[in-house]
């Protein structure tokens, strides 16, 4: 069962469309992992209190875990699908953005 938790300094009442957003993740999610869209958890969890290289401009970080599908190559291959998907909708630039990976096997 993938897993997506997101933890960011960004205000809830700046996200227009929570249920939308976690919609979107979660079919990213999906499509980055290959497994089917009822088993992906999708976890954002706003108003955090983040500092990211000295500044608290919006960053983030991210707690991703899966049976399989994880590995260097292909949490690189994460990172690349889900990273722009997170912009988009959070507004986090990639460069203020942080992933870890936790592999089940």
């Amino acid at each position: 069962m993938p897993h997506l938790r997101i933890e960011t300094n960004i205000k809830s009442s700046e996200i227009q469309d929570m249920d939308g957003l976690l919609k979107e993740l979660t079919t990213a999610v999906a499509a980055t992992t290959g497994k089917p869209e009822p088993y992906v958890v999708v976890h954002v969890v706003t108003d955090q209190y983040i500092m990211f290289g000295g500044s608290a401009a919006p960053c983030g970080n991210a707690y991703f875990m899966c049976i399989g599908k994880m590995g260097v190559e292909e949490n690189k291959q994460h990172a690349a699908n889900l990273y722009p998907v997170i912009q988009k909708l959070l507004g986090i630039s990639p460069d203020r953005f942080r992933g870890g990976s936790v592999s089940r096997t």
